[in-house]
């Protein structure tokens, strides 16, 4: 009853929002009529002509080619896996713009090119739609990247887009989704609609990669719970507003769950499921003075089970010491999904470190540790960057993770710490 409710919330929030949208058009259309008029009274009239501005399309094309050196200390846990991997990412950005900026066309891609991985070797649409641009309402069509959420350990809200698992463990990877998406902005808020016809399946490295579990997935291995497994349309709706200093969102979502859970059999073989679920958000993020509080809270409803998850916490910044900005992060992590998470995030402390140094070659760092408090088990990272020149970047990463716990999923990847060093070329 509530997935019916919800659907039927949207067809009429949708149809309404064609009518406005109708509206829109007329009065534009109108506007240009009176403009029209204005320039014949003027040439009636004997005044000076104007040159004729003509509506003329602006292009960017832009991005950055980047060459990647991982290494992992330890020897992998399973065949055919390296210490040692070279890599190569074109990530090229197209944006084109005309009609004095109400309509573009947005286009990110992403290549990867891994020396001893199949699957790591691939490529991607990040973004590329059509957006139209009337007053307060904003509609695309096409695939896009959506991004939800304050918190830096965790993103709970953010249930719009895959992981992409190939690129790693960081929550900032994320496949591009096909998605019809209208956006209106009022005064008490900003309202998004989207429907999205098509789900991304997870994808994980392959038998010479790092950072998969010792079995294979592949299309025999994946189930959904819907009959339309990957094209069951999903819905979306979320509510955005900033007061003075507070950031708050509202958000439900109704579809394929992007995040899967591992099911055994009792002959030992895995499938991943995907099932349907409705899930509604909140994220919150206030400011008081040097300090930013940050939560996000979800509640998940499946025919398998309720859930409840949150990370709650805080960002301290002290300006200016030594011409660097030195920012704190302490975070906890909640979800009573328990073991069955993929990330571990059920009953975790992060801490963090943020560093900007505000120099001309904009260097930056960032690290933190999770510590699971039922477990143990921590996972670690530290990245840094550094410009050299106006069109390069040098940077560094390292991940590592210690867990004794052989239920998580951290156990089965728990060799895959690593340390990688990157030279980007922007254009």
């Amino acid at each position: 009853m509530l997935k019916v409710k919800f659907v039927i919330l949207i067809i009429m929030l949708l149809g309404y929002s064609s009518v406005m949208i109708s509206q829109e058009i007329e009065e534009e259309i109108f506007e240009e009529e009176i403009l029209d008029e204005d320039v014949i009274s003027e040439e009636i009239e004997g005044e000076q002509q104007e040159k004729v501005k003509v509506k003329k399309l602006t292009s960017e094309l832009s991005g950055n080619i980047r060459g990647d050196y991982r290494y992992y200390p330890d020897e992998g846990l399973y065949i055919g896996q390296q210490q040692e991997y070279v890599s190569a990412v074109f990530n090229p950005e197209i944006y084109l713009e005309w009609a004095n900026g109400k309509q573009r066309i947005q286009f990110k891609g992403f290549g990867r090119l891994n020396q001893y991985d199949n699957k790591q070797t691939h490529v991607d649409l990040r973004e590329f739609y059509y957006q139209r641009v009337l007053k307060k309402w904003e509609i695309s069509i096409g695939v896009k990247q959506i991004y939800w959420g304050f918190t830096e350990s965790n993103h709970l809200v953010n249930v719009i887009n895959q992981d992409d698992v190939l690129e790693g463990n960081d929550i900032e990877n994320k496949l591009g989704q096909p998605m019809g998406h209208i956006s209106v902005s009022q005064k008490w808020g900003t309202v998004d609609f989207m429907v999205m016809p098509y789900f991304r399946k997870v994808q994980f490295p392959g038998i010479r990669g790092r950072g998969r579990p010792p079995f294979l997935l592949d299309e025999d291995n994946i189930w959904f719970e819907s009959e339309n497994e990957e094209y069951n349309p999903d819905l979306a709706i979320r509510w955005f507003h900033n007061i003075k200093s507070v950031d708050i969102g509202l958000s439900h979502f109704y579809g394929t769950s992007r995040v899967p859970f591992f099911d055994v059999s009792l002959e030992g073989d895995f499938t991943l499921m995907h099932e349907l679920i409705n899930q509604t958000g909140l994220e919150f993020q206030a400011t008081t003075g040097a300090m930013l509080w940050k939560l996000e809270a979800i509640n998940r409803v499946s025919e398998r089970k309720t859930i409840k998850a949150f990370t709650v916490g805080a960002e301290y910044t002290f300006s200016n010491v030594f011409k660097t900005d030195l920012g704190f992060l302490l975070e906890y992590n909640y979800d009573d999904r328990g073991a069955e998470l993929i990330n571990g995030l059920n009953d975790d402390v992060f801490m963090g470190m943020r560093i900007g140094f505000n120099d001309k070659q904009s260097t930056d760092f960032l690290g933190g540790i999770n510590v699971d408090a039922e477990t143990g088990t921590m996972t670690y990272f530290a990245e840094a960057n550094r410009r050299l020149g106006d069109s390069w970047k040098l940077s560094f990463k390292m991940f590592g993770l210690n867990t004794d716990t052989e239920t998580e999923f951290f156990y089965l990847i728990r060799k895959d710490g690593f340390v990688e060093a990157s030279l980007s070329k922007y254009f």
